[in-house]
């Protein structure tokens, strides 16, 4: 390891300890979100263009991961063209990051301007006939904002969203504080299981957000897919439960206007998915995401290793 990769590793491990370390790094890390959270929206931008210098050439935050990523999901493009999205994409990614540290104060007005729901009428329409919803969505665009979508909804509706806990407590906690203040409920991933019967006992709508392009556990895995030129284990849960309980299955296409701004449409998956053979509805959710990524590859969370379990490539 370089002399700078070295001195890297022993600052990030020990912030690292630090943000874990209980009451201190969490307040120490809530109130940088505060204060981020405070500053205008022109300004942010500014510190983001400033900050991508050492996170890019310096800090080099997972760059052998995005690189790899890119160059294997996209082997017709030249290596020139490869550097040009991953320069996009941390421009992008600095800019969501301290767009999302937006969420702890921003007034619900001002979020309604920023990001807008097109189609929101094919949700409305459902849940107002007493139809709960899976919400098919990926790590794509500003993907913590749409967890305001609950402004739009039939208000007799429950917004639910499944998420994977972070390691870091104090992060974690954060997480899902953002996630929450706009009306939503943030359930755990382990506990999507139960949480989904009780709705089912409930006598309300849900409407309740996948992201289902993570990489399940090896012992979790049922079926693979096509996706960005790997063959990848896919989580199949959200099939499952989409199916078993006869929700109606919506997916959130997600455009980026200009800095700051967004539309999302929604859209059917199809019609009747409890019909489809199993691990269809699944494929079609890949396909369509993948085709949003196609379009602007830089919008799309290059950072996870999302084909560590790809196989036969």
């Amino acid at each position: 390891m370089s002399v700078i990769g070295k001195i890297k590793s022993k600052y990030i491990d020990g912030a690292n300890r630090f943000l874990s370390s209980g009451k201190p790094g969490y307040y120490a890390l809530l109130s940088l979100v505060k204060i981020l959270s405070y500053v205008p929206f022109r300004v942010l931008y500014v510190l983001s263009d400033i900050l991508f210098v050492p996170f890019y050439f310096i800090i080099r935050y997972r760059r052998k991961i995005v690189r790899r990523n890119l160059t294997e999901s996209f082997p017709d493009k030249s290596i020139d063209e490869i550097i040009q999205i991953e320069k996009k994409f941390y421009h992008f990614f600095i800019d969501m990051v301290l767009e999302s540290c937006k969420l702890i104060s921003i007034t619900p007005e001002e979020i309604r301007k920023r990001i807008r729901f097109t189609n929101i009428e094919m949700a409305n329409d459902q849940l107002m006939e007493g139809k709960s919803i899976s919400l098919f969505l990926g790590h794509y665009g500003n993907w913590e904002w749409i967890s305001s979508m609950g402004l739009w909804l039939y208000k007799g509706a429950v917004a639910a969203q499944i998420y994977h806990k972070l390691r870091n407590k104090s992060m974690d906690k954060i997480v899902k504080r953002l996630r929450e203040r706009m009306g939503s409920v943030c359930v755990e991933m382990y506990k999507t299981v139960r949480f989904i019967a009780d709705a089912a006992k409930d006598n309300r709508p849900y409407i309740i957000g996948f992201i289902a392009d993570q990489s399940p556990k090896k012992r979790e895995v049922k079926n693979f897919i096509r996706f960005l030129n790997h063959n990848i284990p896919v989580l199949t849960g959200p099939e499952k439960v989409t199916k078993h309980y006869g929700y109606d299955a919506l997916f959130v296409s997600i455009k980026r206007v200009r800095r700051g701004y967004y539309e999302c449409e929604l859209s059917s998956l199809h019609d009747n998915p409890g019909s489809l053979p199993n691990f269809e509805l699944t494929s079609l959710y890949f396909r369509r995401l993948e085709h949003e990524i196609i379009q602007h590859p830089e919008l799309y969370l290059w950072t996870h290793n999302r084909f560590k379990h790809a196989i036969n490539s």
